[in-house]
Formats: structure tokens, sequence, C-alpha cells
């Protein structure tokens, strides 16, 4: 397996890899190939692919505000689950975030994507009671959910 930086001509691959999975919550805004540029190019040390035999099989994208990392759109393709690629992704971002100088990180996991939960809860990601998730979508987006 290599795992390296992630790149907008990846985008093709990449979506298709994240429409296997349940339980990602994609949007047609943010996610869009445009969307994911933007992305790139604000984040281009911490976004990363895992590659076995010439395709892509994991992604994890990780952006700053300059104290925290965001984790977003950690995925690895259902028949390559159980392998480490996911574990090595999240390593690999987490010593580039702190690389950048950022000692925390936080992500958002569905409820309902029992398998997610699992995973990050098994790389000690700790789920918070003190907080309230809010959002405000100011441009409208076409919800997609795998």
């Amino acid at each position: 397996m290599l795992i390296r930086k992630m790149l907008i001509a990846d985008y093709d691959e990449i979506y298709a890899l994240w429409m296997s999975c349940v339980g990602m919550g994609l949007n047609s805004l943010d996610d869009s190939k445009d969307g994911i540029a933007k992305f790139l190019e604000r984040n281009p040390e911490t976004c990363f692919v895992a590659i076995i035999d010439e395709n892509i099989v994991g992604v994890i994208m990780v952006g700053t505000d300059g104290r925290r990392g965001y984790i977003y759109h950690t995925a690895v393709h259902p028949d390559f689950r159980k392998q480490g690629i996911a574990k090595a992704l999240v390593n690999t971002a987490l010593s580039a975030v702190e690389r950048l100088g950022i000692g925390k990180v936080a992500l958002i996991v569905f409820g309902r994507n029992q398998v997610g939960n699992e995973f990050w809860e098994s790389m000690g990601f700790t789920a918070r009671q003190d907080i309230v998730y809010r959002n405000k979508s100011i441009i409208e987006f076409v919800r997609i959910d795998t």
C-alpha cells in the first residue's frame, strides 16, 4: 500500500469510493469537484489517499483553521476494510497536522454510522456531550447520502 497526498486529479475515483461507503454524507456544493479543489488549495499538506494496485482504496481529508484540525470524509472501500488502511491514513494525516503545529483535531460522524463511530472510538476519539453542533446553509445545496 502507498499513501500519498491527495490531488484534484483523484476526484472522480475518490467520489466513486465515497459513494461505495454506506453512511457518507455528501452534498452538491462542498463535495463537488470545485468544492474539493478549494479545500485542497487551502489544505495541500493534510489530505491523503491510500493506493493498492494503482487504485485509490482509501481517503482522508483534514483542514485546519490554524488552531485545530478537522477531519472530513475518511473512507476505505468496503472490499479493503480491516487491513489497517484507515488507521494508516489517520496516523499519516495526524502527523501532517502536528507538523503544522496543531495539537488537536475534531470530526463529525453521523450517529447512524455505526461502523464509522466504532472506528473513531477505536482510534481514541471520544464523543463530546457538552456541545451542540449547529449548522446554517447560506447557499442552497443538495444533500447526497449513501
